[in-house]
C-alpha cells in the first residue's frame, strides 16, 4: 500500500516537499492542500511587482520557463497526486493521523489521512489593534492578492504613501515606490536605528542615508496611536505620539509570526515567540509530523539559541531536507538533517546593497560574548581597473578568542558585497572561523572583479589590528562626537590625505583641522600640536593609521577614525 504524505501549505516548503519526495520515492501517494487561491509563488518578489520593476504578478508565479504553477502544472507535471486549494487545515489529530479539513467555497468538511504529515503552513503579518486599522486602503503584504491591491493604487495614484515598520520588505516597498513610482514615502519605526537586530549603528546610519536620498521620509523612534480616516472611509492620517502624517494608503509591514495555534492544539511543542519547534531532521515533538521555513523555531548556530528566520530561501532549502525524509532518505545516505542557521539576508536598496551574516555586535554581546566589531572600507576590485565601488565591511569578533561571529557590508554594488557576505557565512555554517584565517582566506582574484588583497581578506587583517592593540580606532559615530564637542575637548583632527578636499577643511575650520598627507608625515609631524588630543582620519584609515603608527613611535598617543572619510559620506556625514 502506497505510503500516504499530506502537506498543509503550498507556497514554498511545501511545494518543494512534495516533488523532492516524488522524485526520490514515486509510489508514494502525496496529497497538497492550501487555504489560498494561488499556490508556490515568489512572495519575496512582491515588493518589485509593487515597484513595477516585475510586469506581470503572473511572473511570480511561473517557472523559469514561464510555466505557471497552479494546481494542474503539479498534478500533470510533477506527478503530485492531489492539489486541493481553497481548503483550510481546521484540526490536527496525531494519535488517529487525520487532518479534517474544510472547503472555502462549499463548507464541505473532509477528514484527510497521513502515514506522514508536513506543516508549511507559514506566518502571518502582525496587525497592530489600532483605532483605525480596518480603514480602506491599509493593507498588509501578505500575498498577492495584497501586492496586487497596492500595484492598482499606485497606477491610479498615490499623493502619500505611509509604511509601518522597517522590516525588509517595508524598505524594498519604500525604495520601489520612490524609484519606480516617485511617490512620497514615509516609513515609521519604533526603534532608533535601522534594522537593529542585524547591523552596526555604523551600517544603519548607511541604510538610513541611501534611503534618504532616495527621497523617503524615515520616522523613527515614534509610535502609532491612530489611523484617522475620510468621509468615505479612506485612511487619510496617521497619528504617531509626536505628530499627524498625511496618507491616503498604508502598508502594514511590522514583521510576521509564526501560524503555530494548529499544531499547538495538536500537541506538538511549540515556542511562543518563534514558531513549532523541530529537531535535526525537521520533525516536531511527533516523529510522524514535520515542520519547516516561516512556521518553525530554528536554531542559532552561533548563539545556540532558538530564532525565527522567515525567508524563501531557507524554506525551500528545509522543504528538500524534509522531502528526502519523508520518502524514505536519500537511497545513498539515509534521513538528512538540517543543523541550523547563521542568519545571512541582503537587501537591495537605492544607490547600495546591504548584506550580513551571523551576529551584528548588539546581539553577540546579548548572547554572552565578549565581542567588539570593527568597520573598514576598500575597493571592492583593483584601485587601477576603471570600474570600483568602495565597500564596506563590518567584522564582529569575540575578542579574548578572535573568533569571528558576524559580518555586515554596504556597497554600491550588490553582487560584490554579497559575495563576500556569502564567502563568510560558509565559513560560519561549517566552522568556528577566527581573524587569521580570515585574512588568509583563499578567495578568487581578477582586477576585473576582485583586488590582488582582497577586501574580504583587509577586513581580517584591519579587525586583527584592531583586536591585537596595535593602534586606537574609533568608530564613525565616536568621530563625530569628538568633532561636535571640538570646543571644549581640546582635540585636533589630523586628515592625512593628499588633495584639495582637506585643504578645504583647513580653511574652514583652521584651529581644529590639520592637513598631513602620509607622503610627508615624518618631515611635518612635529607641526602637530604637543599640548592637544589628536585623533587622525583619511579617505578609508589606511593611510591615517600609517601615520597612527608613526605617531605611536614618536611617543604620542592619538585615535583613528575606523573608515575614514568614505564612511563619513556613506553616512550621510559632511563636515
Amino acid at each position: 500500500m502506497a505510503k500516504k504524505i499530506l502537506i498543509i501549505g503550498a507556497v514554498a516548503l511545501g511545494t518543494k516537499a512534495a516533488t523532492r519526495c516524488k522524485r526520490v520515492n514515486p509510489d508514494t501517494e502525496i496529497t497538497i492542500i492550501d487555504q489560498g487561491q494561488f499556490i508556490s509563488y515568489g512572495g519575496c518578489g512582491m515588493p518589485f511587482y509593487i515597484s513595477s520593476e516585475v510586469d506581470s504578478i503572473n511572473e511570480l508565479r511561473a517557472t523559469s520557463a514561464n510555466v505557471i504553477r497552479d494546481p494542474h502544472f503539479f498534478t500533470h507535471v510533477k506527478d503530485i497526486d492531489h492539489v486541493k486549494i481553497r481548503t483550510k487545515a481546521l484540526e490536527i489529530n496525531p494519535q488517529e493521523q487525520y487532518v479534517l479539513t474544510e472547503n472555502l467555497d462549499t463548507g464541505e468538511k473532509e477528514k484527510l489521512f497521513y502515514d506522514e504529515l508536513v506543516l508549511g503552513m507559514g506566518s502571518h503579518a502582525i496587525v497592530p489593534q489600532i483605532k483605525g486599522v480596518g480603514l480602506k486602503n491599509i493593507t498588509t503584504i501578505a500575498g498577492l492578492e495584497d501586492a496586487e491591491k497596492i500595484r492598482t493604487h499606485c497606477e491610479k495614484g498615490i499623493r502619500h504613501m505611509v509604511i509601518i515598520g522597517a522590516s525588509f520588505t517595508a524598505i524594498e516597498i519604500a525604495v520601489g515606490l520612490a524609484d519606480m513610482w516617485n511617490i512620497p514615502c514615509t516609513l515609521i519605526k519604533r526603534s532608533k536605528r535601522m534594522l537593529p537586530n542585524l547591523v552596526s549603528s555604523t551600517v544603519s546610519d548607511m541604510i538610513r542615508h541611501d534611503l534618504e536620498e532616495a527621497g523617503i521620509n524615515i520616522v523613527a523612534e515614534e509610535d502609532v496611536l491612530e489611523f484617522a480616516g475620510d468621509d468615505e472611509g479612506n485612511v487619510c492620517e496617521v497619528v504617531t505620539n509626536k505628530q499627524r502624517i498625511k496618507a491616503d494608503h498604508v502598508i502594514l509591514a511590522m514583521g510576521v509570526k509564526a501560524n503555530y495555534e494548529l499544531a499547538e492544539k495538536a500537541g506538538l511543542k511549540c515556542d511562543p515567540k518563534y514558531g513549532v519547534c523541530v529537531n535535526e531532521y525537521l520533525q516536531t515533538s511527533n516523529s510522524h509530523i514535520y515542520a519547516g521555513g516561516d512556521l518553525i523555531a530554528i536554531k542559532n548556530l552561533i548563539s545556540g539559541k532558538e530564532m525565527h528566520l522567515p525567508m524563501g530561501s531557507l524554506a525551500n532549502r528545509q522543504g528538500r531536507i524534509i522531502g528526502t525524509n519523508i520518502a524514505g532518505g536519500n537511497p545513498q545516505t539515509g534521513l538528512e538533517t538540517f543543523p541550523g542557521v547563521v542568519g545571512t539576508w541582503c537587501m537591495k536598496m537605492h544607490k547600495g546593497t546591504v548584506a550580513g551574516t551571523g551576529l551584528n555586535e548588539d546581539m553577540a554581546v546579548k548572547a554572552g560574548f565578549d565581542a567588539v566589531s570593527i568597520n573598514m572600507e576598500q575597493l571592492d576590485r583593483a584601485h587601477f581597473y576603471p570600474e570600483k565601488h568602495m565597500m564596506t565591511l563590518e567584522v564582529v569578533v569575540e575578542k579574548k578568542t578572535r573568533r569571528i561571529l558576524g559580518m555586515q557590508g554596504y556597497c554600491a554594488d550588490g553582487t560584490a558585497v554579497k559575495a563576500r557576505i556569502d564567502t563568510m557565512a560558509a565559513m560560519l555554517q561549517f566552522g568556528k572561523p577566527t581573524l587569521h584565517e580570515l585574512s588568509i582566506a583563499e578567495v578568487s582574484y581578477s582586477p576585473p572583479l576582485a583586488s590582488a588583497m582582497d577586501v574580504f581578506n583587509t577586513a581580517g587583517n584591519v579587525a586583527d589590528n584592531i583586536v591585537t592593540g596595535l593602534g586606537e580606532f574609533i568608530k564613525p559615530a565616536e568621530f563625530d562626537a569628538l568633532f561636535e564637542a571640538r570646543d571644549s575637548n581640546n582635540y585636533v583632527f589630523v586628515d592625512t590625505r593628499a588633495g584639495q578636499a582637506p585643504l578645504e577643511l583647513c580653511k574652514k575650520y583652521p584651529e581644529y583641522w590639520l592637513n598631513i598627507p602620509l607622503e610627508r608625515f615624518n618631515e611635518d609631524m612635529e607641526k602637530i600640536p604637543a599640548d592637544k588630543n589628536i585623533a587622525f582620519i583619511c579617505n578609508s584609515g589606511t593611510r591615517a593609521y600609517e601615520c597612527l603608527l608613526k605617531f605611536k613611535r614618536g611617543g604620542r598617543n592619538a585615535v583613528n577614525s575606523s573608515g575614514g572619510m568614505q564612511a563619513m559620506k556613506k553616512r550621510g556625514k559632511k563636515y
